[in-house]
């Protein structure tokens, strides 16, 4: 088992990409607390977990709110006394929209969820990953961060922000023994994409699908292992071609 006795957080966890991540985790050996909104999914979540003999608990947390994500990493501490995974992964989606079209609303509630959730989480778990000497944090950006797409606009500066960011804290925390890396997912099957986009997604990626969850949980697992212990500041995408 790859990650025997780690304890992770996953955001988002209740569904899609970091539900296949938290499943993996624990599969592989990991104490998997899950962290996202919806309640009943969350714990339904953990509960699946739990059935398969693998050990989950659900913290229902809002990203948007640093005094949730302290609240999400001190019950994690008070449980299990330590975090050596944190993988920033919940984040949020748009409708194809003009750049004339993009509202205050709408700008916000991306850049909250999807660069502030992240910062906050990274904030609130670098105090116990200093202490313990080590640590991985890994965060969901998207290839809209580095090949954007046409109407997505503020989806991509925010992923964007994200590749930065995680590589800024990639530098700032390695002499702490804490790595920091970035996936890429291209379009993933997940209720993110609407039917209108999905055909649209699928001609534009050389392989001729769309990424399957399970596909992000792979190179999550990897990069949270053992294996990647010399890998940090990188960002790796799941794309099936479309970045070449």
């Amino acid at each position: 088992m790859r990650l025997k006795n780690k304890v992770a957080i996953i955001t988002g966890a209740a569904a899609g990409i970091g539900k296949s991540i938290a499943e993996k985790f624990a599969g592989e050996g990991a104490t998997v607390v899950l962290a996202d909104l919806p309640h009943t999914a969350g714990n339904e979540v953990a509960k699946g977990i739990e059935d398969k003999g693998g050990k989950a608990l659900f913290i229902p947390t809002d990203i948007t709110k640093k005094d949730e994500v302290t609240n999400l990493v001190k019950k994690t501490i008070d449980n299990f006394k330590t975090i050596d995974i944190l993988h920033n992964n919940a984040g949020v989606a748009m409708p194809i929209t003009s750049l004339e079209e993009v509202d205050d609303d709408t700008y916000q509630r991306i850049m909250d969820v999807n660069v502030k959730g992240v910062f906050w989480g990274i904030q609130a778990v670098i105090p116990y990953m200093k202490e313990a000497g080590e640590g991985v944090i890994l965060c969901t950006g998207s290839t809209s961060a580095i090949r954007p797409r046409s109407g997505l606009n503020i989806y991509c500066a925010s992923k964007g922000a994200v590749v930065t960011l995680a590589k800024s804290m990639a530098l700032e925390l390695a002499s702490f023994g804490i790595r920091v890396n970035t996936i890429n997912p291209v379009a993933t099957d997940t209720g993110m994409i609407d039917s209108e986009q999905r055909e649209k997604f699928i001609k534009t990626i050389p392989l001729g699908q769309l990424a399957q969850p399970i596909d992000m949980a792979n190179a999550a697992l990897f990069l949270a292992s053992d294996d990647a212990k010399m890998i940090t500041g990188i960002e790796i995408e799941v794309d099936g071609g479309r970045c070449i």
